[in-house]
Formats: structure tokens, sequence, C-alpha cells
């Protein structure tokens, strides 16, 4: 009976020395992936949010002048603009293709 006690005393203790190993394990990974996570953010070029928003600003404002200096040129030449915008030309619509095979 003695046997038994001493099979589960020891089944209790690798358990336990497992679950420890474990958590350290699982520690070390987060240390190390937070570590790399950390070092690309640092290496990367990135701005922060008032950066990109005064970026944002200052090209919005040179859109407007933009568009007003378009203006100013075409009432200087007599020319009307038209009410339309110009903007960026649209991709080429692309034939769609048949997912059937060709014969």
């Amino acid at each position: 009976m003695s046997t038994r006690n001493r099979i589960f005393d020891d089944l209790a203790k690798m358990s336990t020395g497992a679950a420890s190993t474990l958590l350290g394990l699982r520690d070390e990974v987060a240390t190390m992936v937070r570590g790399l996570f950390d070092r690309v953010i640092a290496d990367g070029r990135f701005v922060d949010r008032d950066e990109f928003d005064a970026v944002k600003a200052m090209a919005a404002k040179a859109r407007a002048e933009q568009e007003r200096l378009e203006d100013r040129v075409a009432a200087l030449d007599g020319k009307p603009r038209s009410a339309k915008r110009r903007t960026a030309p649209k991709p080429a619509k692309t034939k769609a293709r048949s997912s059937r095979p060709r014969r």
C-alpha cells in the first residue's frame, strides 16, 4: 500500500515540476517576443499620430491652394473651368475571365 502512495507522490512532484517549467518557458517566450516587437518598432520608420495629422493638414491646404490657383489661371485665360474637379485616373476595367477552361 505504501508503494501506491509513493507512486502518487512521485507523479505529483513530476507534474508540479513540469508545470513550473512550462510557466518559466512561457515567460521566457513572452520576453523574447516583446523584445523582438520593440526592436521592430524602433528600427521601423514610423511616425507618431501628431506628425501624421500635421502632414495631412499641410496636404489639404496645398490641395486647396492648388485648386484656387487653377481657378484663377482659368479666369485669367478667359476659359471657365469645368465644375468637375480633376481626379486621379480610374484603373482600366479588365474583362472578367470565365472559370471554365477553353476548348
